[in-house]
């Protein structure tokens, strides 16, 4: 059985012409978002986003970066995510405190308020980038996501994704997890990737006219039926939950991805950065004689003098 932490795992219902992935994130969110200090309402957006891209990245065929971004008129202004390979993943937010302190348990909706959905792969120097933009209008990740596979891929596809802080017994400090499951129907021997080659964008106007078949009903049926905690539960194994789900028709899971955090972040990258500054820009940064830089995505604080720069 394999451990509920950190993982992503392939899986296929052969009988329905169904495959997806199934990610369960424990130590890696916790620690990405021990680096902040979000308000919980946001610290379940960023592990979310941390959790989509996770899922999504892990079906790359090559080296390179799967990045999924939002940019929105809402009290959560940013959230950016991104999955190197293999198995790398870190997470961010930007958020107006003013506006977060004005809602009253504000839902998922309200907090990232208008704007797109951006899924990007990048496949490293001197290669074609691809794109998938979405609007978010007013909608979750979730609903996001699946407008996107709906008017870009055109593949039947269901998910869900569900985060949020446990505090074990004995603890006095919680630990944030996060889930989430795929699955596409894929009647067809063999299909295609859940990343395009051709990330594009269809017309929002686009409905597919395809009627749904049984197997695929069914198979979007029973994962409706997962609960958040079931996701986020890290006594319950991952083949479990799977076989919970969907033991009638028979599932086979395939060999877990291990997720890591990383941050491309380093002393060298930040100095070579602050180098392109032009040397008045950088008089402007200094604060008692020193300039530092704090990394978004770990925190990790960055200090120069002024001569170590020249």
């Amino acid at each position: 059985m394999s451990a509920a932490t950190d993982q992503v795992i392939p899986f296929a219902i052969k009988p329905l012409g169904v495959r997806g992935r199934l990610v369960r994130l424990g130590p890696v969110v916790d620690d990405i978002l021990s680096k902040h200090d979000y308000p919980d309402a946001v610290s379940a957006l960023v592990a979310e986003s941390v959790a989509l891209t996770a899922m999504l990245g892990t079906t790359l065929k090559f080296n390179g970066k799967f990045i999924v971004q939002t940019k929105t008129d809402g009290p959560v202004t940013m959230l950016v995510a991104d999955y190197v390979v293999p198995g790398q993943v870190r997470g961010m937010a930007k958020f107006d405190k003013t506006k977060l302190e004005g809602l009253q348990a504000p839902k998922q909706k309200e907090l990232l308020g208008e704007g797109y959905l951006a899924m990007t792969v990048d496949q490293g120097q001197d290669m074609e980038r691809y794109q998938g933009i979405v609007p978010l209008g007013q909608n979750t990740l979730a609903e996001a996501a699946h407008t996107y596979f709906l008017q870009s891929e055109q593949i039947p596809t269901r998910l869900r994704v569900a985060a949020g802080p446990m505090l074990s017994r004995g603890e006095k400090a919680k630990h944030w997890r996060a889930g989430a499951i795929l699955v596409q129907h894929l009647p067809n021997e063999g299909g295609v990737s859940a990343i395009p080659e051709q990330m594009g964008d269809a017309p929002e106007s686009f409905v597919s006219e395809t009627p749904e078949d049984d197997n695929w009903v069914k198979a979007r049926l029973l994962l409706d039926t997962v609960e958040d905690h079931e996701l986020l539960d890290p006594t319950l194994s991952s083949e479990d939950l799977l076989y919970r789900l969907y033991h009638e028709d028979g599932v086979t899971v395939y060999p877990a991805i291990p997720i890591t955090r990383h941050c491309t972040c380093s002393r060298e990258t930040v100095e070579a950065m602050l180098r392109n500054f032009p040397k008045n820009d950088r008089a402007d940064m200094e604060k008692d004689g020193t300039i530092e830089v704090v990394c978004e995505f770990c925190s990790t604080p960055y200090r120069f003098t002024p001569a170590e720069l020249e």
